[in-house]
């Protein structure tokens, strides 16, 4: 069990999952003030922007007085966008709302030009020191306390052992289900002893398909035994250790539910039968947005809202029209489809949760400094420790270990159009270097140019980047471009990879070259990482997360 540096007051607390099934005088209260109608309002949870103008803000704030919803999900926007809409939005509620963002890696997923955005799940694999991942999670929990978020839908505990995952890949801790565990823990540890709500996602392991559930329903054909053994294994130990939230995906698992065409997230022996009884599961359960077409596919017009809180859910998240649901889930009960008392014990749980937040003495966010407070010196290095922990040294040393700053030397950076911050960081290092970059589609003449200018160079330093938002499995290199890397791994070159890791499977040859140090993804943290190593002011220790190919497998990295 990963135990944090908690606070006597968190030591001193009865634990979320206890506290939430426990009466309250509070929570009693509030129940006997809604009406029916408020009380399957309270299971909602509507779609908020800050980014999209006054009028939709003002939309969102309608329906959400209107149908007394119970919480908002923010997406895009800025810092202070979102804390004022937040403050006015609770002002318009009822009862006090969850307030939940998806921030896998902070603010940042959602707002990256203005706040802090920490490594990518899969980065972060390959970190030893599980303490800098649960001082993240801290970090994190206190930037959304600051905007007035009390849930992060965070962390990924799917195990991705499918390089062709399209939606889960780099936003995993890996494929081994230990690590996956461990560094969940840590994340998830440091969230709840910041006194925020988080969800385990996405239960029962989203990690080992090929379709994106957000636009089918993908099929996972396991036996319940591997089930068992490998994608439920971080849920069923992070459940023992206190996990508040737990997020069910939609997707059909046969071994669990044989219902034809059923997503797990509406299934009763997947969340009552499993989730809750098995497992012993006692907090929250949110189901995954309820406007993938992974469940509205074959349920539609609000059957899949009804057949969610049959399955057992708690919370329901983005309902593609949530007065619709309300108005069905109020017959369902009427016609005892759905019992009262199941739908009492949910409100009950899901107020009880808004008093462990402290929501019954709401305060109404500060807005001065909350920039500048998102942005804190001390936030800005870890996320520079936590990139310096996870560069990893795939192949020998022997290269850093000769490297004349001295000597004529080329740095390429490859996958770009400008100078990079690797190129940068190494500017005026080297007492005779020249900066090289190469588009990921560049043409033969240019290629050639470069190479006949290559063979005036003593040696050469190779920065590979992905500069696409996302770090796809698949590098967008030409073929020119790959041939040319080919090349370059023959040359006795230093490599620096700032990809996906899964990308190097696309470079046929790159594992010739000598030194190979791999960054992740394509971050400035990353990129200074890289020319520390090359200045051998760090020594990597990071572990591939991952197995790529026979020449690159889970675990390699620096012993």
């Amino acid at each position: 069990m990963f135990v944090g540096n908690s606070s006597l007051l968190a030591q001193q607390q009865v634990p979320f999952t206890t506290f939430i099934n426990t009466p309250h005088p509070w929570v009693d209260s509030i129940f006997k003030s809604l009406s029916q109608q408020e009380k399957i309002g309270q299971l909602f949870m509507v779609r908020a922007h800050t980014n999209l103008g006054k009028r939709y803000i003002d939309s969102v704030g309608q329906v959400i007085a209107r149908e007394k919803l119970g919480g908002v999900v923010f997406f895009q926007g800025g810092p202070r966008g979102h804390a004022a809409t937040i403050n006015s939005y609770q002002e318009l509620a009822k009862v006090p709302l969850l307030i939940a963002l998806d921030g896998e890696w902070g603010l940042g997923m959602r707002m990256s030009d203005s706040a802090v955005s920490y490594p990518y799940q899969m980065t972060l694999g390959a970190i030893r020191d599980e303490r800098l991942i649960y001082n993240m999670g801290r970090e994190v929990a206190k930037d959304f306390k600051r905007l007035g978020l009390n849930i992060n839908f965070a962390p990924v505990v799917d195990i991705n052992n499918n390089p062709r995952n399209p939606v889960i890949n780099y936003r995993s801790f890996g494929e081994n289900k230990e690590n996956v565990t461990r560094l969940g823990a840590a994340y998830m540890h440091g969230m709840m002893d910041e006194k925020i709500l988080i969800t385990l996602k996405h239960f029962p392991g989203h990690g080992d398909t090929d379709v994106d559930s957000h636009k089918d329903l993908p099929q996972l054909n396991f036996t319940r035994e591997h089930l068992d053994s490998v994608e439920l294994y971080p849920f069923k130990a992070l459940i023992k250790e206190g996990a508040s939230g737990v997020m069910v995906a939609h997707m059909h698992i046969p071994a669990l539910d044989k219902t034809t065409h059923l997503p797990s997230s509406l299934s009763p022996p997947v969340v009552n039968g499993l989730l809750k009884g098995e497992l012993g599961f006692r907090g929250l359960v949110f189901t995954d947005a309820m406007d993938m077409n992974g469940v509205i596919k074959y349920f539609k017009n609000g059957e899949a809202d009804v057949r969610a809180v049959l399955a057992g859910n708690d919370v329901l998240e983005l309902s593609q029209n949530s007065s619709r649901a309300i108005a069905m889930i109020t017959k369902a009960v009427k016609e005892k489809r759905i019992s009262q008392a199941a739908l009492d014990a949910k409100v009950k749980r899901i107020l009880a949760a808004k008093l462990w937040l402290g929501l019954d003495k709401f305060t109404p966010v500060n807005l001065n400094g909350v920039y500048r407070d998102v942005n804190r010196p001390q936030a800005k290095q870890l996320n520079q420790q936590l990139a310096d922990a996870a560069l990893t040294l795939l192949h020998n040393d022997s290269l850093l270990r000769v490297i004349d700053y001295s000597k004529k030397t080329a740095i390429i950076s490859i996958g770009v159009t400008e100078l990079t911050e690797f190129q940068k960081q190494l500017e005026g290092k080297f007492d005779n270097a020249l900066n090289f970059v190469i588009s990921p589609d560049a043409k033969p003449n240019d290629i050639a140019k470069v190479s006949v200018e290559l063979l005036r160079y003593k040696q050469i330093i190779v920065a590979l980047h992905d500069n696409r938002r996302s770090p796809q499995s698949k590098i967008n290199f030409s073929g020119t471009v790959r041939l040319f890397i080919n090349e370059l791994a023959t040359m006795n070159s230093i490599f620096c990879v700032f990809t996906n890791p899964y990308a190097l499977a696309g470079m046929p040859g790159i594992e010739a070259c000598k030194t190979l140090l791999i960054g992740y993804q394509n971050s400035a943290e990353l990129q200074r990482a890289g020319a520390k190593a090359i200045l051998k002011q760090l020594r990597p220790t990071g572990r591939l997360p991952v197995t790529i190919n026979t020449f690159f497998k889970y675990g390699d990295g620096r012993r």
